[in-house]
């Protein structure tokens, strides 16, 4: 039995309305209570400090085989440090860090729960066996779809039952969490060194648009009723003037609405918006359209994004959209790593460094802040760097300072070697909004546990909830004049609970509490033609057995099943 007592603190949770409100926060036996539950608790106090619940990444590449190749691809990105002082791993790396250092990372940042954005189905074994040597964060996995040969096929022939059916068959024998899609059609182009620069362009021998995959992966995922939306990467991703392949992407969601248990309301979630909101036709004249896209999307509440910003490192990006690494490495010449799944998907990874002294890589920078900056519901706008593509997530606290404070714009602003340009590219220096800690919390706490549909657990501070809580030294009424002040106590929290134990104090990781595998487990009834599909494409083209291809018992690591049942 242990009980905890936080004291005074003001109090920052979206999902019930709190805004900065002083009062006590109450924790039994890892779970948030009514103060009067309470006996005999220690208290921590917060006096002059913010109280937020953990912190939720919505979309990262933390753990996985194409991660693991970042690692070994990039030896020059290993900077090693001492091991902690009460934690005795070794951490190491900077753009792609090691499992034990991502997830001491995160949590001095005062984050609990991580979703990785694209697991290969093939390659689920090392996913997991990377979520079980993550420490303390709670992990979930998507298997992307995307590309996937099954999908390909039932959505062609416009079998949606077929592809729920097989769609939740997937997710169980990878412990996935959601569908995952990226460059719809144009990765499976790959494999005949062709990729799908919009929506319409089809997908060599399948005859299938991305178009209609992505509408049928929503009709898909809406006869599931799944926790999550489609997460979409969109199609031709990177490149000057694709803000109209992107609107033409979100406009697919229309007429859709969300059927499902568990408090979602969008039926897509477009990932990365910042890579996807470009236009001019060449990086002559390349320019911002995030005003367009941003407008777009503040009039359909079925879509929520994350703005995937840029935060002018070097850095190395990985994806499972296969053209667009090579596209990258034509541009950089740099050295590229290349993969095929297959019947899945495949991947690159790329070095990247973008600089204040590039003009592209400083409108970049400006196009994610615009996102944020111009939405009218931060409840559907979060915070990411896509990590590692745009930038580490270490940077998480200085990218919430570029939205709290319009200084720390000005200040980076002033390092850009081309600034007028950047300047006339873009709407930023006519942006004077500054968000405000419950913003912060919207956009980093609520808003993504609501979209991932875990929000009856994480994201807030509610009685029954998991007592996983950040406190940051930084008081509401008094706000540091000195936007490296922000940054700083968002680096390092002064305390982190997780689920009620007492995880880091002053930024220093004290111990390990126990952490989660978050799957969904789907059951859809009995569908003998996609069992006999499955049989019979593992013969024919897979190199695998079938039953060597679902994850193994021993491969899950404390899990936490939602489930889902159709046949009811």
């Amino acid at each position: 039995m242990s009980e905890l007592l936080i004291k005074n603190g003001f109090v920052f949770d979206p999902l019930q309305g709190i805004r900065g409100d002083r009062m006590d926060i109450a924790v039994k036996d890892g779970r948030i209570v009514e103060t009067s539950a309470l006996q005999h608790p220690e208290t921590i106090d917060a006096s002059g400090m913010t109280v937020m619940a953990g912190g939720i990444d919505i979309h990262s590449h933390v753990v996985g085989p194409k991660v693991n190749v970042g690692r070994l691809f990039r030896p020059e990105d290993k900077l090693f440090k001492s091991p902690l002082k009460r934690c005795n791993r070794m951490e190491m790396g900077f753009s792609v860090p090691s499992t034990f250092k991502a997830g001491y990372d995160y949590a001095r940042m005062g984050y609990v729960f991580v979703n990785e954005a694209a697991m290969p189905p093939l390659h689920s074994p090392h996913v997991h066996e990377e979520i079980r040597d993550t420490p303390i964060i709670d992990n979930a996995a998507m298997p992307v779809f995307g590309n996937n040969w099954f999908t390909l096929e039932y959505l062609k022939n416009h079998e949606i039952e077929n592809n729920a059916a097989y769609t939740a068959w997937l997710l169980r024998a990878t412990r996935g969490f959601a569908i995952k899609v990226v460059n719809p059609g144009g990765t499976e182009a790959w494999g005949w060194g062709l990729n799908c620069e919009n929506v319409h362009d089809p997908v060599p021998y399948f005859e299938i648009t991305p178009a209609e995959i992505i509408a049928g992966l929503i009709e898909t995922n809406e006869h599931l009723g799944l926790p999550h939306s489609v997460h979409l990467h969109c199609n031709n991703l990177g490149n000057p003037g694709n803000y109209t392949d992107t609107l033409d992407s979100l406009k697919l969601a229309e007429g859709y609405t969300p059927k499902n248990n568990f408090g979602r309301e969008q039926v897509l979630h477009a990932t990365h918006l910042q890579f996807h909101s470009y236009g001019g036709d060449s990086w002559g004249n390349f320019e911002s359209r995030a005003p367009d896209v941003i407008d777009y999307v503040n009039s359909h509440d079925n879509i929520t994004i994350d703005i995937g910003q840029v935060t002018l490192d070097e850095t190395t990006t990985m994806t499972a959209d296969g053209p667009f690494e090579h596209h990258l490495r034509a541009l950089n010449n740099l050295k590229w790593a290349n993969t095929d799944v297959e019947l899945e998907t495949a991947a690159g990874v790329v070095p990247y460094i973008y600089s204040p002294k590039v003009k592209v890589c400083t409108i970049q920078w400006a196009v994610g802040l615009e996102l944020a900056l111009l939405s009218k519901d931060l409840m559907r706008t979060f915070v990411s760097t896509d990590h590692p593509n745009a930038g580490p997530f270490i940077r998480y606290p200085r990218v919430i300072t570029w939205l709290m404070s319009r200084a720390a714009r000005d200040a980076t602003m002033k390092t850009f070697k081309w600034l007028e340009r950047t300047i006339d590219a873009t709407s930023i220096d006519g942006i004077d909004r500054e968000l405000d800690l419950y913003e912060i919390a919207q956009m980093t706490r609520a808003g993504p546990a609501k979209a991932l549909g875990i929000s009856n657990t994480y994201g807030g501070l509610a009685p029954g909830m998991d007592a996983d809580i950040a406190i940051y030294a930084l008081n509401p009424e008094n706000m540091p004049e000195n936007p490296e002040e922000i940054e700083k106590a968002l680096s390092r929290c002064a305390c982190l609970l997780k689920d009620g134990v007492v995880t880091v104090r002053d930024g220093e990781v004290l111990t390990e509490p126990p952490k989660r595998t978050v799957w969904v487990d789907v059951k859809v009834p009995e569908n003998a033609q996609v069992q006999r599909d499955i049989y019979e494409h593992f013969l024919r083209y897979y190199s695998v057995n079938l039953g060597n291809y679902s994850l193994f018992e021993e491969h899950l690591f404390n899990p936490r099943v939602i489930e889902v049942d159709t046949t009811q």
